[in-house]
């Protein structure tokens, strides 16, 4: 998922988004720890995703997504 898409998410889909990565992080944490993973680079990428949506998360609550939303409105009405 890109960092495009992920800032359209509402708060709740961020949420339950951030929910099932984390889950699925676990899943192949465990899988890779009894051999059954083939693919380990999924572990990586999975871990990079679950950063971003985190990252988004932390800026929706500081207040960082709304001031850069105003400032793209401010610079569409020049």
């Amino acid at each position: 998922m890109r960092t495009k898409e992920i800032r359209e998410l509402s708060i709740a889909d961020l949420d339950t988004k951030i929910k099932d990565v984390r889950e699925e992080h676990a899943n192949l944490k465990f899988q890779h720890s009894l051999k059954q993973l083939d693919n380990t680079a999924k572990v990586r990428i999975v871990r990079r995703e679950l950063a971003q949506l985190l990252t988004i998360q932390r800026e929706e609550q500081i207040g960082i997504r709304a001031k850069r939303k105003a400032q793209a409105a401010r610079r569409r009405k020049d």
